[in-house]
C-alpha cells in the first residue's frame, strides 16, 4: 500500500487560464514548452505539466501530494481526472505566469528521475458560472458588494496534484 510522504495546500492564480509545475531549472516561458491546455485539464511535455483552469481573476486551490507509489484513485470527488508524466531533477516549483512563483524548489524525497502524475479538478464550471452571474447582479465590478462575493469564490475551484517516481 502506498504512502503520502508530502502534501501542500496552496492558493494560486492562474495566469491565461493556466498554472505550471516544473523543474526549478526550466522556464516554463521558454520555446518548446508544452501548448496551454485549452479545451483540455492538462498538457505536458518532458519537464513541464501546465494545468489549465477557466479562471482568470479567481484564486483556486491546489494541493499538491507525494506518493511513495501510486495513490488509490480518488473516484467521484472529483469533476475530472488526467494523468501525464514529468521528469524532475529532486525539485518542483509551481508557477502563476505574471502573478509570480507560488511555489519555489520544492524537495521532493523521490529525487531525480520521472515522475507518474494524475491531476484532479472539482468545480471548474460552478465557479465560472457564479462569476459571471455577477456582473449581472452588481453594476460595478470594483464596488464592496461584487467583490465580497468574488472574494466568496476563491478556493473553490480546486485541484489535487499527486505524483510518485515511477519505477
Amino acid at each position: 500500500m502506498s504512502r503520502r510522504l508530502l502534501q501542500l495546500v496552496i492558493p494560486v492564480t492562474p495566469d491565461r487560464r493556466m498554472f505550471r509545475i516544473h523543474d526549478p531549472t526550466v522556464d516554463p516561458d521558454a520555446p518548446g514548452g508544452p501548448l496551454p491546455p485549452v479545451g483540455s485539464l492538462i498538457s505536458t511535455n518532458r519537464e513541464q505539466l501546465w494545468i489549465g483552469s477557466l479562471q482568470e481573476d479567481i484564486r483556486v486551490r491546489l494541493v499538491l501530494e507525494e506518493w511513495d507509489g501510486a495513490p488509490p484513485p480518488c473516484g467521484e470527488a472529483w469533476d475530472e481526472e488526467a494523468k501525464g508524466a514529468i521528469y524532475l531533477r529532486g525539485q518542483l516549483s509551481v508557477d502563476m505566469g505574471l502573478a509570480g512563483t507560488a511555489v519555489h524548489g520544492l524537495r521532493l524525497a523521490g529525487g531525480v528521475g520521472d515522475y507518474a502524475v494524475r491531476v484532479y479538478a472539482s468545480n471548474r464550471e460552478e465557479v465560472t458560472r457564479r462569476y459571471g452571474q455577477l456582473f449581472g447582479r452588481h453594476r460595478d465590478p470594483l464596488g464592496d458588494e461584487f467583490q465580497q462575493e468574488k472574494r466568496a469564490l476563491e478556493g473553490l475551484e480546486r485541484y489535487l496534484v499527486q505524483l510518485w517516481r515511477e519505477s
